[in-house]
């Protein structure tokens, strides 16, 4: 399968493009990013091309990464899937429901696959004990607290601006729901509550 990234940031190079070119059944054929100049070097690392126009490039490939932000995803991601591209995408897929939806028409219309790469859902061990939840349905109940330390020193994600603006419920949220709607089911209504700092609860009442 031919894939291409859109995104030329650490995500973008050191998970995606890195992975695509060391997998067997992947051909990464394509970078593309914002600036044309960041583009060129993360392809030359991964023996790509880069490319100046996105849509050119989603129209040469199979399949297509995404390590951008949420609001330029959502966008690009309705042009990829209508040219008949699957895709793999970032957690939030956008930051409006009304756009997220587009997405979600656009893959439907084009008859295309979706993923949202949540790391977590992965592991061997998480996805063992989800399925093993999902057929028990015994449970009532789950918990999740996540913490971050995205803007100590060092850590390669503490210049995102979006994450700055958003904050950890837009970032490591997304990971608590793909863990609790697979175990619990879809939720009917959500309250929530700011705590100290940079802190979010949040309680989901389930349909089940």
């Amino acid at each position: 399968m031919r894939f291409a990234v859109v995104g030329t940031g650490y995500w973008a190079r050191e998970t995606h493009a890195a992975a695509l070119a060391a997998h067997p059944d992947a051909d990464l054929v394509g970078v593309w990013g914002r600036s044309l100049t960041r583009a060129a070097e993360l392809a030359d690392a991964v023996a790509a091309q880069p490319y100046e126009h996105v849509d050119d490039m989603f129209a040469d490939v199979d399949a297509v990464a995404f390590a951008v932000p949420p609001d330029v995803q959502a966008e690009l991601a309705v042009r990829a899937a209508r040219q008949g591209c699957h895709l793999l995408m970032d957690k939030p897929v956008a930051f409006t429901t009304r756009d997220a939806d587009r997405v979600v028409e656009a893959v439907n219309r084009a008859g295309v696959r979706s993923l949202v790469f949540f790391t977590s859902r992965f592991a061997a061990n998480q996805a063992e004990w989800l399925a093993d939840v999902q057929q028990q349905h015994a449970w009532n109940s789950g918990y999740v607290r996540m913490y971050a330390s995205i803007f100590e020193p060092g850590n390669p994600f503490g210049d995102s601006e979006w994450r700055r603006a958003r904050g950890a419920l837009w970032d490591i949220g997304p990971h608590a729901l793909s863990i609790l709607l697979p175990a619990l089911g879809p939720v009917t209504h959500v309250v929530a509550d700011r705590g100290l700092g940079d802190t979010v609860t949040v309680v989901l009442h389930h349909e089940s």
